[in-house]
């Protein structure tokens, strides 16, 4: 976020820490965890193409068989003050299949009373 000033580029810090943090094999067993960083209204659209509501997102998490992709090319542009739009790649290798498996992904994250949630999260497979 260019220009913008040293508020964002901790916003940045802060949402690309919480993101990678949301891609952590342990982080996301921890439902307590993943439940303070989960909006009470957050929706997600998945790879697969489902539909996924923060309480299924969260029973879903703690039985995972999950395999932390990398992260890249992350950026984060402000809304408007207490909201901010996050985009970014994951790649990773399919361990059963070795396939390299490529996602584009976004977020939007909303603050209120000084705490950064996330409100929506989309991937989409990337060729």
């Amino acid at each position: 976020m260019s220009g913008i000033g040293e508020k964002d580029d901790a916003v940045t810090a802060h949402l690309r820490a919480c993101e990678m943090a949301l891609l952590d094999p342990a982080v996301r067993r921890d439902r307590a965890r993943v439940k303070t960083l989960l909006a009470d209204d957050y929706e997600e659209f998945g790879v697969s193409g489902q539909i996924w509501t923060r309480d299924q997102i969260l029973d879903l998490l703690t039985t995972e068989h999950y395999h932390a992709p990398t992260m890249e090319d992350f950026q984060c542009a402000r809304i408007a003050g207490d909201v901010a739009l996050v985009t970014y790649r994951t790649a990773r290798t399919d361990p059963r299949s070795g396939e390299s498996v490529s996602a584009l992904r976004s977020s939007i994250w909303t603050q209120k009373s000084g705490e950064w949630r996330i409100r929506f999260h989309q991937g989409t497979k990337a060729l």
